[in-house]
């Protein structure tokens, strides 16, 4: 205990004894956070961190949780990584030594990866906000995956597209190691159910605004499709400036850019028209993904995506799990967290994850939904 906090509570008992009305000083308890928080994908950092401070807030504003007989507070430490894994592993040293976190929430597949080198040696939960299955699938004993994994979308959105909008693919997604992962798994089952790859011209999403020169080669091969994403708001840009060259067809997006996000940046939901990808947290029809959007709007004056909604639940979860195994142990926080997520208010899981799988997967259903005339409209997955 710091020497800040023993004065604190000598002056708490000291207070006490005088007679007047005190209460227990709360100890912090240090949660970690590393992400893109400038550059292209500092939009999507953002809103995923800010899930973790709506969190944090209702805790604290409800008088902490206890463990071990004692109450404590969360505190979130931030730190910009830039989108880098090298950045991550460094930040996740730091806030490890310094803060002394008991887990790293990480919002990409390579930092996931990087922290994964040696987070049990430091004795760390990642909390890995990346939908690549391949992080709860290496054995890693203090990794949780909070997003489902991508397969199922992969697969959704092949099928979907392949029937109603045409059978040759552009493919023009980002170049970090999520997108490389995606376009990969997306590349086998696009031409294993019988389409055709025209052309493939990653780009970079997170330092480009200018995406025409490769937009143009894309087109150029006149896809029927145009597989894109990063993040959401460099996603948009790729949209309006293919739609700006020409291109007429259907787009299908990776899940991490959302509908109505690219629909901002992109010029509206008619540049949108046809476009593929996960049903947005703004069109959920569940009172607690209402309820969550409402206190979330309150709290920030803008409409959340699911990277807020996922972290949010995710942080309330490890709470809940810190209070289950009345510990602040990373392997005993592990350990409970299933039980934990089982038994959480609803109010606090806006995405309605079931459970969470023995390898440390959330578990949620997927969704596929699609812009029909300046609508996102949500379809029916074909099992």
């Amino acid at each position: 205990m710091t020497m800040i906090k023993k004065l604190g509570r000598a002056i708490a008992v000291t207070t006490l004894g005088l007679g007047l009305y005190a209460t227990a000083v709360a100890d912090e308890v240090n949660i970690g956070f590393t992400g893109p928080l400038s550059g292209g994908a500092a939009l999507y950092g953002e809103n995923t961190l800010s899930g973790l401070r709506m969190a944090a807030d209702e805790i604290n504003d409800a008088g902490g949780f206890a463990v071990g007989g004692e109450q404590h507070t969360v505190n979130i430490v931030a730190l910009d990584d830039r989108y880098s894994p090298a950045q991550a592993a460094t930040n996740a040293k730091r806030l490890k030594q310094q803060s002394g976190v008991a887990a790293v929430f990480v919002p990409h597949s390579g930092g996931v990866f990087a922290l994964q080198d040696f987070n049990e040696k430091d004795d760390f939960l990642v909390m890995a906000y990346t939908s690549v299955p391949a992080v709860t699938e290496q054995g890693n004993e203090l990794t949780l995956r909070i997003p489902p994994t991508f397969d199922g979308y992969v697969r959704a959105f092949t099928a979907y597209a392949q029937e109603h909008v045409g059978t040759t693919l552009g493919m023009g997604g980002a170049t970090h190691e999520y997108a490389k992962i995606w376009a990969d798994m997306m590349e086998k089952e696009w031409t294993g159910k019988g389409g055709e790859i025209v052309v493939s011209n990653p780009m970079d999403y997170n330092k480009s605004a200018d995406f025409y020169t490769g937009v143009s080669r894309i087109i150029a091969s006149n896809p029927e499709v145009m597989f894109v994403g990063g993040a959401s708001e460099p996603t948009g840009l790729v949209v309006r400036q293919a739609r700006q060259l020409g291109f007429q067809g259907g787009f299908m997006l990776m899940d991490q850019a959302k509908l109505d996000e690219v629909a901002e940046v992109a010029g509206g939901f008619e540049m949108m028209e046809g476009a593929i990808g996960v049903v947005p947290l703004s069109v959920y029809d569940t009172d607690s993904a209402r309820n969550f959007i409402e206190r979330y709007e309150a709290a920030y004056d803008k409409t959340p995506g699911s990277e807020a909604a996922y972290n949010y639940l995710a942080l309330h979860a490890l709470v809940a799990a810190m209070e289950q195994a009345d510990s602040l142990e990373p392997k005993a926080i592990r350990g409970a967290i299933s039980d934990a997520i089982r038994d959480m208010d609803s109010a606090k899981n806006p995405m309605a994850v079931k459970e969470i799988t023995a390898s440390g997967g959330f578990v949620t259903e997927t969704t596929l939904a699609v812009v029909e005339d300046g609508k996102i409209v949500q379809k029916d997955i074909k099992k």
